[in-house]
């Protein structure tokens, strides 16, 4: 990735017009077009005052986002990170894992008393537990992608 390229963390009412629609394009480019599976995307939860969205941007294209959930949005007694996603030419550099330590430093900092668990997409169960998270569920389809549940430190 050159220099340029930046990390930010914002609420959803900090995120401007700009980066709002980088966001969704990007999600639905990669969530709905290249993987094929149409589910509802717009949840309400990227509106929540608690929730960060964490955008990389290499000068003004989005090549990486994920978002931080509050306790009790997705899981009852768990902070999540949700909708990791890395655009096709920036992948094969590292920009998930910058990404995903991003997102547990954000969780423990917003939510120092909760764990974390996410919903991994199961292809990906080896990616997240390099980076700590441990299976707590069974595999289980999701909008027709296979899932797992993954808590991390555990």
């Amino acid at each position: 990735m050159p220099s340029t390229a930046e990390l930010s963390v914002k609420s959803f009412a900090q995120l401007s017009n700009f980066e709002l629609y980088a966001m969704l394009k990007l999600r639905s480019d990669v969530f709905v077009v290249e993987q094929n599976c149409v589910y509802p995307d717009l949840d309400d939860k990227d509106l929540h005052a608690d929730t960060q969205h964490l955008l990389y941007f290499n000068g003004d294209v989005l090549v990486g986002y994920a978002r931080c959930l509050a306790p009790g949005l997705s899981y009852t007694d768990a902070a999540s990170v949700g909708r990791v996603v890395v655009a096709g030419a920036a992948r094969g550099h590292g920009l998930a894992t910058t990404i995903m330590q991003a997102a547990l430093t954000t969780c423990h900092q917003q939510w120092p008393e909760n764990d974390i668990v996410i919903g991994a997409q199961t292809y990906l169960q080896d990616f997240y537990t390099r980076l700590g998270f441990n299976p707590i569920s069974a595999a289980y389809d999701e909008d027709g992608i296979m899932h797992i549940d993954m808590r991390f430190g555990e």
